[in-house]
């Protein structure tokens, strides 16, 4: 019974010393990049809305990564700890004393907080609003601090606080040398409020202002709109701006919102003058996307959508093939269903020559019918055809829309690596022609489809893949979908 006592001991006694120990937080965040808590949930704005733009934008200009809470309301010391920055998109009722506290610490010891459009309007004098500008004729006893971080505070005494109709108006950088404006065009245009008679903290840094125009009932002052306060040892970046989702997506605001964010978590800029709403690598894969002869679910243009790697340009029947595609394109994909009568000798010719040349291409869905009568198309470049009629030695081929099946990769091609089986609902082909020295990659065990769904060609002079599932949005929604066609991509432009 000894011995028992102090093996069960020693196991409790090892027990706690594994849940005293404490898991690292680089385990769970992108090494090197700023961590940025989003703080939204409650708002007289539309923040289901820019709340995921105003996480885009960061991570588009990719120097962060970003969360996000609903309920700030109960944040803590502990939670807060991870990050190096806060960005408020919050207009609603006072938070719990430990969440109001933590916040204070947390920018007080010396980090950031970037407080976006009516976010300055929270926690003061004037009564809380709800969603969509509901009045709740609620008012609370203001959270002084929230002002002194921020730099100013909305007052209901004369000159009232608030903002003129909304307009389009310039915006102008008052100090251009300070690290978030510096390198910026001096002026930037922007549809949206123009918030009007804040009241100024001392030691508040005017980064940028306009004239709130009398025209448009405005005060007709220079009204200062973004700005940078200390708190503490911390860093506090204030905007105006960013109304809604179009305000939001202007540059000047994306740019500025995006450098002020670093700026309050590292006291410096690194981010460019621009924020490319769609960032791709210098290397990234130029790919044409052909379509035309079939209809289609406009989902589908989104399945190549989002990639670094991947640049995508989509041209139709029947000018498709109007040019050499040489020099502009890596791989050719085709969403189409065209026939050879469709098109000129010399557009035919430019697609052999692309071909020819060892460039990709990926065939997807229909495409698979494209050139019944180009054997050198269906049978050596494609390795497969969909037969729109019987002929003498084939049957015609059939499909069914709308099935549930389960799709297997097939193991030991780098197209389908570690992609697990799926359920996919979609359209299955029946009586489809391939070579048989394709290589398979996807398999069905559906009655109504035929078993070897995908496959590389064996067509020697370039890579040619083709992905039978692809025919509606429930297919091209799915990441597994995206992430098998974007891999067939980078496999026939020779990057894997």
């Amino acid at each position: 019974m000894r011995r028992l006592a102090v093996f069960f001991g020693a196991n409790l006694l090892l027990a706690a010393g594994a849940a005293a120990q404490t898991v690292p937080d680089r385990f769970f965040f992108e090494e090197g990049k700023i961590r940025v808590l989003i703080l939204t949930g409650r708002n007289n704005h539309d923040w289901r809305s820019t709340t995921p733009y105003l996480r885009h934008a960061l991570e588009l200009a990719g120097e962060f990564d970003v969360r996000v809470t609903e309920e700030p309301g109960g944040l803590t010391e502990e939670t807060l700890k991870p990050y190096d920055v806060l960005v408020a998109n919050y207009c609603g009722p006072r938070w719990s004393a430990q969440a109001e506290k933590a916040v204070e610490e947390f920018v007080r010891g010396g980090k950031g907080l970037a407080v976006v459009h009516a976010a300055s309007y929270a926690f003061g004098e004037p009564a809380v609003f709800g969603e969509k500008m509901n009045q709740t004729g609620v008012f609370q006893q203001p959270w002084t601090q929230w002002g002194e971080m921020v730099g100013a505070v909305w007052s209901d005494a004369e000159p009232k606080t608030g903002h003129a109709p909304r307009h389009a108006y310039e915006v102008k950088w008052r100090d251009t040398q300070h690290p978030i404006s510096a390198g910026l065009p001096a002026t930037f245009r922007i549809s949206d409020e123009l918030y009007h008679n804040f009241r100024m903290k001392p030691g508040v840094h005017v980064l940028a202002s306009a004239i709130d125009s009398r025209d448009n009932g405005g005060n007709g002052k220079d009204e200062p709109l973004v700005w940078t306060n200390a708190y503490g040892k911390g860093r506090v970046f204030h905007t105006a701006l960013g109304h809604d989702l179009d305000a939001m997506q202007s540059p000047g605001f994306t740019v500025s919102y995006a450098r002020g964010v670093e700026w309050a978590a590292r006291d410096r800029v690194s981010l460019p003058a621009r924020i490319d709403p769609n960032p791709k690598n210098r290397d990234a894969v130029r790919v044409l996307l052909v379509t035309g002869g079939h209809d289609h679910d406009a989902m589908f243009y989104n399945v190549l959508d989002g990639r670094r790697d991947i640049r995508v340009n989509v041209d139709p029947h029947p000018v498709a093939f109007r040019n050499d595609l040489r020099p502009n394109y890596d791989v050719l994909v085709l969403y189409d269903t065209i026939q050879r009568g469709q098109l000129s000798e010399k557009h035919l010719q430019n697609l052999k020559d692309f071909v020819e040349a060892g460039k990709g291409v990926v065939v997807l869905h229909h495409a698979i019918a494209d050139f019944q009568d180009w054997e050198w198309w269906w049978k050596e470049v494609v390795g497969g055809r969909y037969l729109l009629q019987a002929e003498p030695s084939y049957p015609a081929s059939s499909y069914l829309h709308g099935v549930e099946e389960v799709v297997t990769p097939k193991p030991g091609h780098p197209i389908v690596k570690g992609l697990p089986p799926m359920r996919v609902f979609d359209e299955t082909y029946k009586q489809v022609w391939h070579s048989g020295n394709v290589t398979v990659l996807l398999t069905s065990d559906h009655p109504t489809s035929d078993p070897d769904i995908a496959w590389v060609s064996p067509y020697r002079k370039s890579r040619v893949v083709y992905l039978q599932p692809g025919h509606g949005r429930e297919t091209a929604e799915m990441p597994w979908y995206r992430q098998l066609v974007g891999n067939a991509v980078l496999w026939s432009a020779g990057r894997m």
